[in-house]
Protein backbone atom coordinates (compact mmCIF):
# COMPACT_ATOMS: atom_id res chain seq x y z
CA UNK A 1 0.00 0.00 0.00
CA UNK A 2 1.21 3.80 -0.80
CA UNK A 3 -0.47 6.71 1.10
CA UNK A 4 -0.05 10.34 0.66
CA UNK A 5 -0.21 12.87 3.23
CA UNK A 6 -1.26 16.32 3.01
CA UNK A 7 -1.61 18.81 5.83
CA UNK A 8 -4.20 21.69 5.56
CA UNK A 9 -4.57 25.40 7.86
CA UNK A 10 -8.21 26.22 6.95
CA UNK A 11 -9.80 29.45 6.99
CA UNK A 12 -11.38 30.53 9.96
CA UNK A 13 -14.78 30.28 8.12
CA UNK A 14 -14.32 27.60 5.61
CA UNK A 15 -14.86 24.64 7.79
CA UNK A 16 -17.90 22.73 6.52
CA UNK A 17 -16.79 23.66 2.71
CA UNK A 18 -13.50 22.76 3.18
CA UNK A 19 -14.94 18.95 5.60
CA UNK A 20 -17.49 18.68 1.99
CA UNK A 21 -14.58 18.82 -0.23
CA UNK A 22 -11.74 16.78 1.47
CA UNK A 23 -14.28 14.12 3.18
CA UNK A 24 -15.88 10.75 2.12
CA UNK A 25 -18.26 12.04 -0.33
CA UNK A 26 -16.26 15.21 -1.44
CA UNK A 27 -15.15 15.97 -4.43
CA UNK A 28 -11.43 14.57 -4.39
CA UNK A 29 -12.80 11.58 -3.51
CA UNK A 30 -15.04 11.37 -6.83
CA UNK A 31 -11.97 12.48 -8.54
CA UNK A 32 -9.56 9.45 -7.01
CA UNK A 33 -12.16 6.62 -7.06
CA UNK A 34 -12.09 6.94 -11.23
CA UNK A 35 -8.61 6.25 -11.44
CA UNK A 36 -7.09 2.18 -11.17
CA UNK A 37 -5.81 1.65 -7.27
CA UNK A 38 -7.54 4.15 -5.29
CA UNK A 39 -8.39 2.58 -1.69
CA UNK A 40 -9.81 5.40 0.30
CA UNK A 41 -9.16 8.43 1.66
CA UNK A 42 -9.28 9.32 5.41
CA UNK A 43 -9.80 13.41 7.05
CA UNK A 44 -8.51 13.70 10.17
CA UNK A 45 -9.50 16.70 12.36
CA UNK A 46 -6.81 18.04 14.91
CA UNK A 47 -7.37 19.25 18.59
CA UNK A 48 -6.12 22.63 17.34
CA UNK A 49 -8.74 24.29 15.40
CA UNK A 50 -8.79 24.53 11.80
CA UNK A 51 -5.95 21.78 11.51
CA UNK A 52 -6.26 18.73 9.57
CA UNK A 53 -4.76 15.93 7.78
CA UNK A 54 -5.75 13.62 4.93
CA UNK A 55 -4.42 10.50 4.02
CA UNK A 56 -4.68 9.01 0.57
CA UNK A 57 -4.51 5.68 0.60
CA UNK A 58 -3.78 3.63 -3.38
CA UNK A 59 -2.32 0.28 -3.90
CA UNK A 60 1.11 1.30 -5.31
CA UNK A 61 2.95 4.08 -5.90
CA UNK A 62 3.10 3.91 -9.73
CA UNK A 63 -0.96 3.71 -9.72
CA UNK A 64 -1.10 7.19 -7.94
CA UNK A 65 1.80 8.66 -10.40
CA UNK A 66 -0.59 7.04 -13.29
CA UNK A 67 -3.60 9.28 -11.51
CA UNK A 68 -1.60 12.69 -11.21
CA UNK A 69 -0.34 12.04 -15.05
CA UNK A 70 -4.11 11.06 -16.44
CA UNK A 71 -5.73 14.15 -14.14
CA UNK A 72 -3.59 16.93 -14.50
CA UNK A 73 -5.90 19.54 -15.46
CA UNK A 74 -8.78 18.51 -13.32
CA UNK A 75 -6.49 18.19 -10.26
CA UNK A 76 -5.82 21.43 -10.81
CA UNK A 77 -8.99 22.71 -11.24
CA UNK A 78 -9.82 21.18 -7.48
CA UNK A 79 -6.93 22.67 -5.87
CA UNK A 80 -7.64 25.92 -7.13
CA UNK A 81 -10.71 25.68 -5.08
CA UNK A 82 -8.96 24.08 -2.37
CA UNK A 83 -6.71 26.81 -2.49
CA UNK A 84 -9.89 29.19 -1.07
CA UNK A 85 -10.51 27.48 1.70
CA UNK A 86 -7.71 27.24 3.26
CA UNK A 87 -4.67 29.15 4.82
CA UNK A 88 -1.38 26.76 4.35
CA UNK A 89 -1.09 23.15 2.40
CA UNK A 90 1.64 20.97 2.58
CA UNK A 91 2.50 17.78 1.59
CA UNK A 92 3.84 15.58 4.53
CA UNK A 93 5.09 12.81 2.25
CA UNK A 94 4.80 9.69 0.42
CA UNK A 95 5.25 6.76 2.17
CA UNK A 96 5.22 3.00 1.58
CA UNK A 97 3.57 -0.26 3.77
CA UNK A 98 6.44 -2.06 4.82
CA UNK A 99 6.53 -5.62 2.94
Amino acid sequence: MFVVIWEYEIRADATDAFESMYGADGAWVALFRQAPGYLGTELLRDRRPRRYLSLDRWATEADYDAFLAATGARYAELDALGDALTLAERRIGRYRAPC
